[in-house]
């Protein structure tokens, strides 16, 4: 671990604007920071394509950036630091991904506020439990490593999100 100060892009991406440093369950809070993310966008009553495009846009950008961030981090804070939060920001958007597509007015019912809290609740129980190879992914080096398990742990919340929105829209 280098004593040199850690650059602020890495640290402000890692910890998703500072939502890694909340003391109490701060992987929640960057997950949590993922959800007021889709808000503001779904918000804005976007098209189906377009807030697709969107949340895969935000995903792709923030899985690579996550990359970057979480390798660099470990040189400051050691191995996985739990202040890197932006993995379980992205997990939270894959597992929001079958929300995007309930309706072209996505704010609109109790439907999709119930399965944002599903997908929040789904997400979390994959992510800290680990089961069906998300583990394995925390193997993986550096940021990489980092990155994979949420975004594994995130394909699961959606498919429970997705099998959610099957049945009730």
């Amino acid at each position: 671990m280098s004593k040199d100060k850690m650059p602020l892009a890495a640290k402000l991406i890692g910890t998703t604007l500072g939502c890694g440093y909340w003391p109490w369950g701060p992987g929640t809070m960057g997950a949590i920071g993922g959800v007021a993310v889709w808000i503001a966008i779904a918000a804005f009553q976007p098209s189906l394509i377009t807030m697709w495009i969107i949340m895969i846009a935000l995903i792709a950008v923030f899985s690579a950036l996550g990359v970057w961030a979480g390798t660099v981090s470990e040189r400051y804070w050691g191995p996985d630091p739990s202040r890197i939060v932006i993995d379980e920001t992205v997990g939270q958007w894959i597992g929001m991904l079958p929300l995007s597509a309930m309706a072209t007015q996505p704010l609109v019912g109790w439907q999709v506020w119930v399965g944002v809290a599903l997908s929040l609740a789904a997400f979390r129980f994959f992510d800290i439990v680990k089961p069906l190879g998300v583990r394995r992914m925390e193997q993986l080096p550096g940021g990489v490593g980092i990155m994979a398990d949420d975004i594994l742990a995130g394909a699961y919340a959606a498919i429970v999100v997705l099998i959610y929105t099957a049945t009730v829209c």
